[in-house]
Order: structure tokens, then C-alpha cells, then sequence
């Protein structure tokens, strides 16, 4: 069952995963078997879910923002429905699943690298049927996250859904987010990849979904499907791709505490400034500052900026044509 009272008119309408993060921090984070018990600095309970940390980041940017998943009727799932209306993100397109436990994961972080342990749960039940037509195409903008994990119920429909989406003035982005499968793609990521206007994976994904060894060639792969592109690089910012133009983007370094959903809070950012009218090189700075600012708490959103505080620290980015590199 979804919520009972109809959704609130959208800017950005996010499908995906809706599932809390199980996160452990500390210098050691790695199990030992031989039932051997081992200390480590803090473990919480936070929002987690690509879909959901982008949608909370986005709210917080002033982004009216409605979240399109699937979670059980258990106390996770409504630990994650009470976060996520908390932060003002619309949850009424939320679908519950009586029987079906909501999906976890634990995350074991240290700096801003990490390991995830899923167990998708209600996650990969979304359907079509579970993403309403007048919500989406009400919205200014339709994005996917964490596709594979939603391949297996919603895979055959997306490329429909995105083209529907379009039809009705929508734009459409993607990230796929990691594969645990480690298939990447096949007819039906192409048929989606056919409809989105903006392509969004970190450079691993990139070179994944490309089948390539090196990012040139994988850009190169990518930009011929015909749309838009942002690589997130991590500490070393994003890489633009449009109409043929490329584009380094980068904020000053941070020193991270945990870089769990920094990779949703740069969509976040990213989204939020194109729905401002920036073009995509300035929208991707301030995907940048969002995503360094929230490597400073634990958790997705634990230190996920306003927009004012956003837009100051995209003041600071260098954005550097390609043709200005190579001319260094």
C-alpha cells in the first residue's frame, strides 16, 4: 500500500532505494570470523538508501522533492518514513509491503572509503505501478538511483517511464550506482539510457557501464548514447561532458569523516542548480560543495548543507575547459 493522502506537486521526483544504513565507523573496521569480537568507534542507524540520502540532501537545498520507493511495514520502514517527512521530503509515493522487511545496509566506513553489505528487501519489489503518472510528469524532474537494485521489478519499464516522463516536458537522469551483480547493463539499461537527458556515475561505474579500460574511452562510449554527462570523481571533483565540451569541475579538499552518500549528495546539488537555471559545469560545482560538505559527519545526510552555505562554497570551484588543460 502507498500513503494515504495524495502527493504535493514536485520539482524533482526521485525513484529508487529507501533503507536505512547500518553504519560502523572506526580505524579497524574489518571482521574477523572465528567468532572473535572486535571494538569500533560508533555505530548508528541512519538514512540510507541512494535514492533517499539524495532525496533529504535535495530538500535541504529548497528543493520540493517527492520520493518514488518501496519499504515493509516493519519499524525500519517507518524509522525511514519519519526521517525522510522530517526533512520535508514528500513520502505519500512511498509503497509499503505488508511480509516484506525493508531493506538494510551495513556500511563500514573508514575516511572516505568503505565497505556495503545489502539486503534489498522490499527494495527490488518497486513497480511500475508504483510510480504515479501525475506525479511525474506534475514534476520538473524525473531521476533514478541505484537501478540494479531495482532492475530485477522495474527494469523493463523505465525506458517507457523516462520517455513518458519526456513526452510531458520532464527532464530524466540516471545513476546506476554500483552493480552487485557485476553485469552492467544490457538491453534494458540501454533502453533507459536511450530516454535520460543526464548520465551520472562515479568514474568506476563509468568504466563499467562503457565496457573500457581508461576514462577517455569510456566518456567517449557514453557521450555517443546522446546524453549528458557527469563523472563524479570523488576528491578530485567531476568531469562535464556536453555537445562535445568537457569541463573539470573541483572544490577545495576536505578532509573527510565519512564519505557514505556523498556520491547522492553531488546529484542532490547537481539537480538543484540545473533546476536553477545554471548551466551544467556551475551546477556541477555546487554538486561538488554539497557532496564535501556532507563527508563531514557521519552518515548520507548527517552534515548536508543549505542552500546558502551550498552556493557559498560553489563560489570557491575551479571549472576548467578541456582545451584549457591541455594548454597547461
Amino acid at each position: 500500500m502507498t500513503q494515504d493522502r495524495a502527493p504535493v506537486a514536485a520539482d524533482l521526483v526521485i525513484v529508487g532505494d529507501c533503507n536505512p544504513d547500518v553504519l560502523v565507523l572506526g580505524a579497524d573496521v574489518i571482521p574477523e570470523f572465528g567468532q572473535r569480537e572486535k571494538l569500533v568507534d560508533r555505530i548508528s542507524l541512519v538514512v540510507g538508501g541512494s535514492a533517499a540520502i539524495m532525496a533529504v540532501a535535495a530538500a535541504r537545498l529548497g528543493v520540493r522533492v517527492a520520493l518514488v520507493a518501496a519499504i515493509g511495514d516493519d519499524p525500519v520502514g517507518h524509522f525511514m518514513l519519519g526521517q525522510l517527512a522530517a526533512e520535508g521530503v514528500d513520502v505519500t509515493a512511498v509503497a509499503m509491503r505488508a511480509g516484506v522487511p525493508t531493506g538494510m545496509t551495513v556500511a563500514l566506513s573508514h575516511g572516505d572509503d568503505r565497505a556495503i553489505l545489502t539486503a534489498t528487501g522490499a527494495v527490488a519489489s518497486l513497480a511500475a505501478t508504483d510510480v504515479p503518472q501525475a506525479l511525474v510528469h506534475g514534476a520538473r524532474h524525473l531521476h533514478v538511483s541505484s537501478y540494479f537494485l531495482i532492475e530485477p521489478s522495474l527494469g523493463d519499464h523505465l525506458g517507457s517511464i523516462f520517455a513518458a516522463a519526456r513526452t510531458a516536458g520532464v527532464t530524466t537522469s540516471l545513476d546506476t550506482n554500483w552493480d552487485p551483480g557485476d553485469k552492467w547493463g544490457g538491453e534494458r539499461l540501454r533502453s533507459v539510457l536511450a530516454q535520460t537527458d543526464l548520465l551520472i556515475p562515479n568514474e568506476a561505474e563509468a568504466l563499467r557501464i562503457a565496457g573500457r579500460d581508461t576514462l577517455p574511452e569510456a566518456v567517449g562510449v557514453l557521450a555517443a548514447a546522446g546524453s549528458r554527462l557527469v563523472v563524479k570523481r570523488g576528491s578530485r571533483g567531476a568531469l562535464c561532458i556536453e555537445d562535445g565540451r568537457r569541463h573539470a569541475v573541483g572544490v577545495p579538499p576536505v578532509r573527510p569523516v565519512d564519505a557514505t552518500g556523498a556520491g547522492d549528495c553531488f546529484n542532490a546539488g547537481l539537480i538543484a542548480g540545473l533546476l536553477r537555471g545554471l548551466a551544467l559545469p556551475a551546477a556541477a560545482a555546487l554538486g561538488c560543495a554539497v557532496a564535501a560538505a556532507s563527508t563531514q559527519a557521519p552518515g548520507g545526510t548527517g552534515s548536508a548543507p543549505d542552500l546558502a552555505a551550498a552556493l557559498a562554497s560553489a563560489e570557491t570551484a575551479t571549472i576548467t575547459s578541456e582545451a584549457e588543460a591541455k594548454g597547461r
